[in-house]
């Protein structure tokens, strides 16, 4: 930056102290980025995971496990991961009591993600496949840790029923592929509705 806008570094430093003084920067072990506006990471409003598998309807019943195993091979290829090699894994399960409704949610995380988000790693131990897990936190986890989320998500419809897939790509600040989720939504209804909600800036 000295260099660019032909001033001393300590100017630039003084400048950045300002700026993180005010708000509209802050530095962490990757550097130093624009701080966004809008609700502090701190607020009790956190968007659910995985987003959008929880059925609407109110009996609806649901479980969540993790495990320490080899994800999906499409998943792999894309999260950069070598062929047979292990990651953390959540399944996602949401049905009413007579079975219909039905949502099911794979997530598979990149290393960038258990590297960098504290909750996700501790469950690398635990994470048998058996026990309940509650991720549904995780945005939330990331975003604490200093990560912007870009969520992409691609609706298709499956050939074989009434039923759609949503992959869900979601990446950091720096481009860094974070997590990739399929949720597969019965879709019996006359339309799927698709709710994505995002706090408003303070």
């Amino acid at each position: 930056m000295a260099a660019h806008f032909r001033v001393s570094r300590e100017t630039v430093r003084q400048a950045l102290e300002v700026l993180r003084r005010d708000g509209l920067v802050s530095t962490d072990r990757r550097g130093t980025h624009a701080t966004l506006t809008g609700l502090p990471v701190e607020s009790s409003t956190y968007l659910d995971f995985p987003v959008g598998a929880r059925s609407a309807a109110p009996d609806a019943c649901d479980r969540a496990t993790v495990a320490w195993e080899t994800p999906p091979p499409e998943h792999a290829a894309e999260l950069g991961i070598a062929p047979l090699r292990p990651t953390l894994v959540h399944r996602y399960r949401s049905a009413t009591a007579d079975g219909s409704g039905l949502r099911t949610a794979v997530t598979s995380f990149s290393a960038v993600a258990l590297a960098e988000v504290d909750e996700l790693a501790r469950y690398r131990d635990r994470a048998d496949g058996s026990c309940a897990a509650q991720l549904r936190r995780t945005y939330d986890w990331m975003r604490r840790a200093g990560l912007t989320l870009h969520h992409r998500d691609t609706i298709t419809r499956l050939a074989d029923g009434p039923s759609v897939r949503v992959t869900r790509r979601v990446h950091d600040q720096y481009a860094r592929i974070l997590e990739i989720t399929d949720l597969v939504v019965d879709a019996r209804q006359d339309a799927l509705v698709y709710e994505f909600t995002l706090p408003a800036a303070g």
